[in-house]
């Protein structure tokens, strides 16, 4: 008996990990982070206009067919206050109306759940190879440390369309790194890691700032993420090597920031 209870259970997950893998694979948006979340607000819009039509359809309908008028007398289908309308089929409609309310509500959190699954733990293809660098926050500037060893203060170069591993951490303070253009975010706390990843899908000039209160210079701990095509990049990238590069203008501010606020 119990044997027949393992091996139900065993199907179960198996079957719910098939639909997972079903559902992923099939209805969850994939991609850039900005077009994820696209897709999210344009699900969430369409459906929240849909339903506020029908709805502001159906009372509309319903406050035409009960009003009230001299010239209509008194209607014998309309309801007098308190009464349960007549006609309803004993209570289908009601009955209906709960279970398609039910059947989207339930249907838009899991689709909002397993996108946000992707998004949190993205399915890295075969052929796919991120680059992974480390975010170091300092009062108050960033560094970007690359594979090589190569670091870089005020600028993080990224290739287009390549997915890139970001783990963050502080060197003093809480800090929190964000991107907001590439919906990339994540804190940076001393002693402690945590990931994020972004990815762009054209060459560009992006801003990243620091989203947790630091210090007196903490408006000012801002950095550039500049995304170059691959050739441009895989140049740069094979002519650094083992140390440390700094933005004039991030290291300037930072330091007078620091002198100013006795740090």
């Amino acid at each position: 008996m119990y044997a027949k209870k393992i091996r139900y259970i065993l199907r179960m997950l198996i079957l719910g990990t098939s639909l997972r893998g079903v559902v992923l694979s099939s209805l969850v948006p994939r991609g850039t982070r900005s077009y994820v979340f696209e897709q999210i607000y344009v699900v969430f819009l369409l459906l929240g206009t849909l339903v506020g039509i029908v709805v502001i359809a159906y009372m509309l309908h319903k406050a035409y067919k009960y009003r009230a008028s001299s010239n209509r007398g008194d209607v014998a289908d309309r309801p007098a206050v308190g009464e349960i309308p007549s006609g309803s089929g004993g209570g289908r409609k009601l009955f209906v109306s709960f279970a398609l309310s039910a059947i989207i509500v339930i249907s838009l959190i899991s689709w909002t759940y397993f996108t946000l699954l992707y998004v949190e733990s993205p399915d890295t293809a075969a052929d796919e190879d991120p680059l992974e660098v480390e975010v170091v926050a300092h009062q108050f500037y960033w560094e970007f440390v690359y594979p090589n060893g190569y670091s870089e203060r005020g600028t993080l170069r990224v290739p287009e369309d390549r997915r890139v591993q970001l783990t963050v951490t502080s060197s003093d303070v809480f800090h929190n790194f964000g991107v907001p253009e590439l919906r990339a975010k994540a804190d940076a706390i001393p002693g402690e890691r945590t990931d994020t990843w972004l990815e762009a899908s054209s060459p560009g000039t992006y801003e990243a700032h620091c989203y947790e209160l630091c210090g007196a210079g903490h408006s000012f701990m801002d950095a550039t993420v500049l995304v170059m095509d691959e050739g441009a990049y895989e140049d740069w990238y094979a002519s650094t090597s083992n140390g440390t590069a700094e933005n004039t203008t991030t290291t300037d501010a930072s330091a007078a920031i620091a002198s100013t606020a006795g740090v």
